[in-house]
């Protein structure tokens, strides 16, 4: 069994949403399973530390859950056009991984959430593909020929599933929405599976 790593971080909900989505879209595939996991949030105040279990949601991620994942679908809301500084800080923390070359090959997507539709998805989306690529991994997107992507109204790019969340972070997702979160990851373990019988 493949397992794909969706790893996100979230302060209002919305990613946890997008990552319960896109899981159900990598166990639609035969031979693929989904892990999901967050990372804790960053304090301002140097000696605060955050308990090693959540207090709701995925569990915190692991140096060995990237180690052993089969693929990557990594989420971050939109902080003016960039990834939240919790995921930054956990990929940050990745350099033995990157010195073993443990991610290099293995197919890598992400995802996102602003409060508005011109919350800087795009970038935000391009931002996160930045360490995937140092990692060497290869970057998933979502064609065209997902037809929900020419269809949405709300959120959805070629570059990975997005949602517009709507200022106090509880907007509805949109039925094109979820097409394009469960597209992502169906291509993510599809892609997976094809890398590893080369």
């Amino acid at each position: 069994m493949t397992e794909i790593l969706v790893l996100y971080y979230t302060r209002q909900g919305s990613l946890g949403t997008m990552a319960d989505w896109i899981a159900r879209g990598v166990e639609e595939v035969d031979g693929a399973s989904a892990l999901v996991r967050t990372v804790p949030r960053v304090s301002t105040v140097c000696e605060a530390t955050e308990s090693d279990i959540p207090p709701t949601g995925a569990p915190y991620a692991t140096l060995d859950d990237l180690k052993h994942c089969g693929g990557l679908i990594l989420g971050s809301p939109a902080y003016f056009g960039n990834m939240a500084a919790s995921l930054k800080y956990f990929l940050d923390g990745t350099s033995p991984l990157w010195l073993s070359g443990a991610l290099a090959g293995k197919p890598g997507a992400v995802f996102t959430s602003s409060s508005t539709i011109h919350g800087g998805q795009e970038t935000t989306l391009t931002s996160m593909m930045l360490p995937l690529l140092h990692h060497g991994m290869v970057i998933v997107g979502i064609p065209y020929t997902e037809a929900a992507l020419s269809q949405t109204q709300q959120g959805g790019t070629p570059y990975g599933a997005t949602h517009v969340a709507g200022e106090s972070g509880d907007a509805p997702f949109g039925e094109q929405e979820k097409a394009l979160c469960r597209a992502l990851g169906r291509r993510v373990a599809q892609t997976a599976l094809k890398l590893q019988a080369r």
